[in-house]
């Protein structure tokens, strides 16, 4: 199953960027405003993230992911990044398209530019272990897992 990773950077409410320190110390954090520039670049608007951003600047490699979590499956992605500062000429325009996304409710700092390497799918375990079930069976399962009610009318 090829999943497309603009497809479901557009379909994901979150995405989770994990660097790691110059001596090799993890961080995990959410990210509310990405996007997936084209498959070969994702943008991030850095809000609140200064461990990730310096992170980023002492070491480079990093990896995203993002999930549907009705669907229960997304993209995991391994790349460079580097951080995009207003003096940078990619400003702008990678500014412009976060901001169309966001509004003008975030303060956007500035934008880790993401250089994917390699990507994979991320699939739930149930995809394994009820491999009978399609997606839209994946979808009321986990709708019914956490308690989701679709209103009607």
């Amino acid at each position: 199953m090829k999943l497309d990773i603009q497809e479901y950077a557009n379909k994901s409410v979150l995405c989770w960027l994990a660097t790691s320190s110059r001596e090799g110390e993890p961080n995990v954090s959410p990210k509310e405003i990405f996007l997936a520039l084209n498959p070969a670049t994702l943008l991030i608007a850095n809000i609140a993230s200064p461990t990730s951003e310096r992170n980023i600047r002492d070491n480079p490699r990093v990896c995203v992911s993002y999930i549907d979590v009705f669907e229960q499956r997304g993209c995991k992605i391994k790349g460079k990044a580097k951080v995009i500062e207003p003096a940078d000429p990619e400003w702008e325009d990678y500014l412009a398209k976060l901001k169309t996304l966001a509004g003008e409710s975030f303060p956007i700092k500035n934008i880790f530019e993401v250089s994917v390497f390699k990507s994979a799918n991320l699939l739930a375990p149930s995809y394994l272990l009820f491999p009978e079930r399609n997606v839209e069976q994946q979808i009321e399962s986990a709708m019914k897992a956490y308690g989701v009610k679709v209103e009607t009318g």
